[in-house]
């Protein structure tokens, strides 16, 4: 039998632990609060400082607020994503930058020559896998960030992402990862908690 979590143990404050975590769900359906541009600025003002590896920042985030720009992304999503898409606060499609190595001078100043690891065709495989892992990385800060404003993030994976390029993106170097829907929770937001595994079945210690 597994013993209970003593929350003693955590620094941050019980109502906090639950607010991003115990009590956090993922949204299906958001009332018409608007998402500001000041909340949106206050979550990546925090999350930015979550870790990447060399510094290296790759995440991209694209708001979608005008009606316009969220029927372009509604043939991209899968059918059962479209419904709640068209009726969130806020739409975001969070990509990574596949050619954030040009930023590593500025960024990784005190090893400005990391950049070169990433240049050419030949740095261009290592440099995909580096953007994907890291922005992957600062989406997990972001969804965070969202429950940390007191809002509500709905993550879907249940898209074309190549379309999602093509329409969003062009010729950019960005590679669209997840699409969240974003507000304030509405009437039957949430589908029955999911169970989650055991500490014992995912930490071993050697």
């Amino acid at each position: 039998m597994t013993a209970p979590p003593v929350a003693g143990l955590l620094v941050l404050r019980p109502d906090a632990q639950d607010l991003l975590f115990r009590q956090a769900r993922t949204a299906n359906t958001f009332t018409d609060e608007p998402v500001t541009e000041e909340q949106i600025r206050a979550i990546y003002d925090l999350v930015k400082y979550g870790p990447t590896a060399i510094n290296a920042q790759p995440l991209r985030i694209l708001l979608l607020r005008s009606a316009q720009a969220r029927q372009r992304l509604m043939p991209h999503l899968s059918e059962t994503n479209r419904a709640k898409t068209a009726t969130a606060s806020l739409v975001a499609i969070l990509a990574a930058d596949i050619e954030f190595h040009e930023n590593l001078p500025r960024v990784f100043p005190h090893k400005p020559e990391a950049k070169d690891r990433f240049a050419g065709a030949d740095g261009a495989a290592d440099r995909e896998a580096h953007a994907r892992f890291n922005a992957a990385l600062q989406i997990g800060y972001f969804l965070i960030g969202v429950r940390a404003a007191g809002l509500a993030a709905g993550p879907i994976t249940g898209f074309d992402a190549a379309r999602v390029d093509n329409e969003f993106f062009g010729d950019r170097p960005l590679r669209s990862m997840l699409v969240v829907n974003l507000g304030r929770p509405g009437p039957d937001a949430w589908l029955e908690r999911l169970p989650r595994l055991d500490h014992d079945e995912i930490v071993q210690t050697i």
